[in-house]
């Protein structure tokens, strides 16, 4: 069953961006005609009945230096308007550019092609031990009189109930289904139900556990997708207006490894459109804690579904706190895996260096299980890695030296006092806290990395005009900033990729001598410049605002440091009960 789209009305206001002559100039000789005309043909190419081009002169180019902000000689100026290539590779003067331009916009580049060029996180100094996974055992458990009311218990739990035959996973997918379909018109956090499939996945847990298959914890257990994976048979909309009908005969690498542990998959969940917010083409999705309130984004729908007890977890991505953003909002634990360690095959690219898929479940013990059934190398994601997983639920704090962002934690700010309560509890657990602090680097000139890739991902919606279909059509909205980020110069984008990487080298000496660091969620630049390097975070419940909306705390690791850092916040967990607390408008408690 799929969910008919919601009608409402939306008042955002179009704010027109006021652009000098000179500017205007520069769009009109150098992307003329408009870059909404898709696949047209060089100039060498182009019919004598095709519109012909201004000539390009030299108020065009120094409009588009001041753009930049370069200055060039007359002498020089003189020389780009003279260049003329003198072979099919020799691209040596704008008009040249241009008709290269035309070439590339020829070509079909489906939002599935990745760059040639791959974001190469550097590997933690220390090798990671070579280890299997050691989860906590399955705990006792005993079926209660109505079924419903385990509808916030994690995984683990669950899977004990279908281990000892007390569940069987079609009872446990109906439940889930029928919850799905009665809150769901108050969360607006379903895009699809893939009911008939869900059944179909959990009758087949069924006949394999009773045969004595065990395919591991997930064996039988429901869960969402955020909408920007592919499954084949059904709508993969991105969240967004003009693919909302858009159906993609593949199936995404991490629904293709869910599947293979033996996960029943019970729907396709919203997000942001093209992966901003919450606002998709069907409304905006709601936080449980607070329906008035948006569940913040990109992974709006599964924050907002494993939040209400919907499901057990969802698959979320972060590019830019898409996961630590509705997880913190929502009261959920969400892990954001380090670059490359979970394949993107057959996800929406908004960023081919930033992009990451994680897990978004009830507590840390869960996102282990579910991070060790999707991680490792895929033919279907260049980036994609295989590296070790030596986690322990065992691990005592003890062992560990743990850094905290002492500068972040001293800042008087709302929340300050429940951030300081999380050192105090580790020092209870025993764990050696130390004080460290981040690179000191402005973000925001780095992220234009970002922009830029993100309007390639997107080049054929801005050029073909559907762009005008999206929900949001204010100044910060993916309209916008995909046609802004055409005026990113070629090298600046490499130029930002290198001081990336010196960040990158930072980041690593910052953290030697430490196996974790917790930062407050929101202070600083920590979610920038992790996102920026790749490392992993998990953002986890830490108490409740003035308002009554749950807070976050995080922790992050080395490069592929998911074992030390999901084990860091197990304990935490294990000692406080913010993880146990759901929201009572769902059935929680």
């Amino acid at each position: 069953m799929r969910f008919p789209p919601r009608r409402h009305s939306f008042d955002f206001r179009h704010d027109a961006s006021r652009v000098t002559i000179g500017v205007a100039a520069v769009l009109l000789a150098l992307a003329w005609p408009a870059t909404r005309a898709i696949g047209q043909r060089p100039d060498s190419s182009a019919s004598d009945s095709a519109p012909k081009r201004p000539a390009i002169t030299e108020i065009h180019l120094r409009a588009a230096l001041d753009l930049i902000g370069l200055r060039y000689t007359d002498a020089e100026i003189e020389l780009l308007l003279r260049a003329r290539g003198r072979s099919g590779n020799d691209f040596s003067g704008p008009r040249d550019r241009r008709n290269a331009y035309d070439a590339l916009r020829a070509a079909p580049l489906p939002n599935s092609v990745s760059p040639a060029l791959l974001f190469d996180p550097l590997p933690p100094a220390v090798p990671i031990p070579d280890r299997a996974p050691q989860f906590e055992a399955l705990p006792d458990v005993q079926r209660p009189a109505a079924l419903e009311e385990v509808a916030f218990w994690p995984v683990t739990r669950l899977a004990a109930l279908l281990r000892t035959g007390q569940v069987t996973s079609e009872e446990l997918t109906r439940m889930y289904l029928d919850r799905l379909r009665r809150f769901d018109p108050r969360l607006l956090a379903v895009v699809t139900l893939t009911d008939s499939l869900a059944i179909d996945q959990a009758r087949r847990a069924d006949r394999e556990l009773g045969a004595g298959r065990d395919r591991g914890p997930l064996h039988g257990i429901p869960y969402g997708l955020k909408d920007l994976f592919a499954v084949p048979g059904y709508p993969t909309t991105w969240g967004a207006g003009p693919y909302q009908d858009q159906v993609l005969d593949e199936t995404a690498s991490v629904a293709r490894k869910l599947e293979e542990a033996g996960a029943v998959l019970a729907a396709k969940l919203t997000l942001g459109a093209l992966a901003m917010g919450d606002v998709w083409f069907g409304g905006r999705t709601r936080n449980p804690w607070d329906t008035e309130q948006g569940s913040s984004g990109s992974s709006a729908g599964p924050g907002s579904a494993v939040s209400a007890g919907l499901l057990p977890f969802a698959i979320g991505t972060e590019t830019l706190g898409s996961i630590v953003s509705p997880s913190t909002r929502n009261g959920v634990t969400g892990l954001r895996p380090s670059f490359g360690r979970v394949s993107r095959g057959g996800a929406m690219a908004l960023s081919w260096s930033m992009d990451k898929v994680g897990p978004m479940c009830r507590n840390a013990e869960d996102c282990s299980i579910v991070f060790d059934a999707i991680r490792g190398a895929d033919a279907a994601d260049p980036s994609s890695v295989d590296v070790p997983f030596p986690y322990d639920a065992d691990t005592k704090l003890g062992d560990l030296t743990i850094g905290y962002v002492a500068s972040a934690f001293e800042r008087e700010r709302q929340g300050a006092d429940l951030d300081r309560a999380v050192l105090d509890v580790l020092r209870d657990l025993g764990a050696k806290l130390v004080p460290v602090e981040l690179p000191e680097v402005s973000t925001r000139p780095l992220l234009l990395t970002l922009g830029a890739e993100a309007a390639a991902a997107f080049d054929e919606l801005t050029r073909s005009g559907r762009d005008s279909l999206l929900a949001r059509q204010d100044p910060g909205a993916w309209p916008n900033s995909f046609r802004s980020s055409r005026f990113i110069p070629a090298v600046e984008y490499i130029q930002a990729n290198r001081v990336r990487r010196l960040l990158q080298i930072e980041m690593r000496q910052a953290m030697e001598g430490i196996d974790a660091y917790v930062s407050p969620s929101f202070a600083g630049s920590n979610l920038a410049i992790t996102n920026l390097t790749g490392h992993p975070c998990i953002s986890l419940p830490n108490g409740f605002g003035e308002n009554g909306s749950p807070t976050s705390i995080t922790f992050c690791g080395r490069m592929y440091g998911e074992a030390e850092v999901l084990a860091v916040a197990k304990a935490y967990q294990d000692a406080t009960e913010w993880d146990d607390r759901h929201p009572e408008a769902f059935g929680g408690k």
